[in-house]
């Protein structure tokens, strides 16, 4: 149970280390696409891991959807193991999770400059919206009959 417990706290840690990564081309560190951001650039800026491979745009978007399943994957993974725990160590872990997460975002605020702070707190604040958003959705899709196929 407790090496169980250890594995699913740092599974559920790893998706707080990839939010603190630079986020200006994802998981490659080249550029977004700019038409689809209105040319702006969205995170923090730096290098990638991958910056130093000189990806063309098709492996670039072809990473990215690796990474993207495998988040995806982690998530699933997380979930499965989360649920075999007692609702209160699963309320626990949620709740470690979310501090743990808060200190982060406050640790990666005091680095920044003042301007960079109002930037960062208008990015949460769209990320808290839309979160809302989606949650809002899924109670609402949750309510909806299944269509038979």
């Amino acid at each position: 149970m407790r090496k169980t417990l250890i594995a699913l706290m740092f599974a559920a840690a790893l998706p707080t280390v990839a939010m603190a990564m630079p986020q200006d081309g994802g998981p490659m560190g080249g550029p977004m696409d700019g038409a689809r951001h209105g040319g702006q650039m969205h995170g923090m800026h730096g290098k990638g891991p991958y910056s130093q491979l000189d990806l063309s745009r098709e492996q670039r978007e072809q990473i990215r959807k690796i990474m993207g399943e495998q988040m995806h994957e982690r998530k699933q993974v997380v979930d499965k193991y989360l649920e075999k725990l007692s609702p209160a160590d699963q309320k626990a872990l949620k709740d470690e999770m979310a501090a743990n997460h808060k200190k982060a975002e406050s640790d990666v605020r005091a680095v920044l400059k003042p301007d960079q702070q109002k930037k960062f707190d208008e990015i949460q604040k769209k990320q808290a919206e839309r979160r809302a958003e989606w949650a809002e959705f899924k109670a609402w899709k949750a309510q909806q009959p299944q269509k038979a196929q």
